[in-house]
Formats: structure tokens, sequence, C-alpha cells
């Protein structure tokens, strides 16, 4: 499946030093976002920042949003991951898209410009219509849940 998204540089970088963002394979889930920066910056232990990705988008509407994941490598190599976990661009959203980073790893990482710092699926998303109830319709698991089925 391929929609069409629009993308705006938002940095004189973008299209120069800094790439759009691409998938790295034919295979790739996830366009890899670049880091938007000038001069390397360092990211000590425990420390997050805000990483500019140089774009903003315009999705093709409500039933569809950008979501950010931590590149594995980095995550599982270097303990950098997103701070909120997953980002989510909403279609409504035009702004710079940002990538909040975190070093969980024990030694200082350096961000340097146009290292790829994370990826951004596009996905459907479902507008739910909440119904209340007074009971919801029984099932096996019910409200068994934080390893009620073992390891």
């Amino acid at each position: 499946m391929k929609i069409q998204v629009k993308v705006k540089a938002v940095s004189p970088l973008i299209g120069k030093s800094i790439p759009l963002p691409r998938y790295a394979t034919e295979g790739a889930a996830g366009l890899d976002l670049a880091a938007c920066l000038e001069e390397p910056m360092v990211l000590m232990p425990g420390e997050r920042a805000l990483i500019p990705t140089g774009i903003a988008v315009q999705l093709p509407g409500p039933h569809v949003g950008a979501f950010l994941f931590a590149r594995s490598g980095l995550a599982a190599k270097h303990g950098i991951h997103l701070a909120n976990g997953v980002g989510v661009v909403d279609s409504d959203y035009t702004g710079e898209v940002l990538c909040a980073v975190v070093n969980g790893g024990s030694e200082p990482f350096t961000i340097r410009p146009g290292d790829r710092i994370a990826q951004m699926v596009f996905l459907p998303v479902a507008a739910a219509e909440l119904v209340l109830v007074d009971e919801l319709e029984p099932t096996e698991r019910g409200a068994g849940g934080f390893g009620h089925t073992g390891v």
C-alpha cells in the first residue's frame, strides 16, 4: 500500500548536508530520520534532548498517522531510544518533526549532523466512537493482566 505524504524542508540543510528521510532497504518499514544539526551534540547518560529533523510533513488525512520509533541498532548497542517510547505525528500537525531522544546507556553518545536517529512509519488510524456501558462482555481472560499467564 502506498500513500502520498507531503514533506517540507524547514531547514536549509535539508537536501544539502542533511538527506531527506529515506528507506534504507527495499523491505524497510520505516523511513530513517536524520539529525538536522549544524554541529555534533554529545548526549550524556540519562540526558534527554529534542533532535530536529529539518522536515515537516502533511499526512493525507486523519486516517493516517506517522509514528516515530527508535532505531534498533542505536537502542541495542548504545541505549539511545525515544523518551516517549513512540512518537506520534497527528494528521493535523504540520510543524517540524522532532525526536525526543534519551541516552539510556552508560557512556556519552555523540549525535553527528546527518546521523540516522529514528525511523518514521506511516500507519492507518481508526477513530473510536466510545460507547459507555454498564458491563463489558465476559472473556476467558477477563481483567487478568500484568503477567497473569506466567513467564
